[in-house]
């Protein structure tokens, strides 16, 4: 599932060609893409509208329109826009699910082969967006900000990071990378951290995310995360542990071990990251 690097780096990509355009057509073409409204008022509301700004909210992609309304879009497991200039069959993909043709003739189209990406056009982002957490990047979101959020939390750290409620926009690959990167095992208790180390795991979450969006987010190999251009990230030659197990620790020249914890893959350094069990 694209992380907030991801979806950062689509709605920067996104925001050059489709905003201030005007969506002169809307195709359906898997009718449960459109979470709300029903399928029939998305598309009237949705015909001759403005795009006045692209955003990112979480993992949500935020496209603020001319109508005050907001389309919002989770691109979930394997979701991905794709723009395709006007022509014969420059719309068409085996796998489209949702079609948008702009004032220019391009087509916005989105693309998802498992189908779990969903559309929503609202009144008020808030109503999907409302119960986030802050953001890693926002500059009120400080290390006396996360110790404070953190005390008293006895679940385990990892797990606490990829809650969307208690921060929004982190998922698999920068919790490890994160974690890694300040030495904290994760199945350590939220609330056990120290100062220095809650000081060292914000740090380390805004560094990782700041790099991924600097090298257009991680392209996997299964490739599901592509941007609307048609080219892939590369931050995937720059992770120091996920999807590394068996392979050396770059820090310390220790094996890279693979846990699993609430049915996800973790990727640590046993060494770098003691375990809470480890005497």
């Amino acid at each position: 599932m694209p992380e907030l690097p991801e979806v950062e780096t689509i709605a920067r990509k996104l925001a050059v060609g489709v905003q201030g355009r005007t969506i002169t057509d809307v195709d359906v073409l898997w009718q449960r893409t459109v979470d709300r409204p029903g399928v029939a008022a998305f598309k009237d509301a949705l015909t001759n509208t403005s795009v006045d700004r692209v955003r990112r909210r979480g993992k949500f992609l935020v496209m603020d329109l001319d109508t005050a309304q907001s389309l919002l879009v989770h691109l979930r497991m394997s979701g991905r826009f794709s723009i395709r200039p006007a022509g014969p069959g420059k719309g068409v993909h085996k796998h489209a699910r949702l079609r948008l043709r702009l004032d220019n003739d391009d087509w916005l189209v989105y693309v998802d082969p498992r189908k779990f990406g969903r559309f929503y056009l609202v009144d008020d982002p808030q109503e999907l967006v409302g119960k986030l957490g802050p953001e890693p990047l926002d500059p009120a979101f400080t290390a006396q900000t996360l110790h404070a959020n953190l005390a008293g939390r006895r679940g385990e750290i990892k797990r606490l990071l990829l809650n969307q409620h208690f921060i929004a926009g982190l998922g698999n690959i920068y919790v490890s990378e994160a974690l890694w990167q300040a030495g904290i095992h994760p199945r350590r208790s939220a609330g056990s951290l120290s100062e220095d180390e809650v000081h060292r795991l914000h740090h380390a979450i805004r560094d990782v995310l700041v790099q991924g969006i600097r090298n257009a987010g991680t392209s996997l190999e299964d490739r599901q995360y592509a941007l609307p251009d048609g080219g892939t990230g590369s931050h995937q030659n720059h992770l120091n542990v996920y999807d590394r197990a068996g392979e050396t620790c770059p820090r310390c020249g220790y094996m890279l071990e693979r846990i699993v914890q609430g049915q996800r893959s973790t990727y640590l350094c046993p060494f770098c990251q003691p375990s809470p069990d480890r005497s």
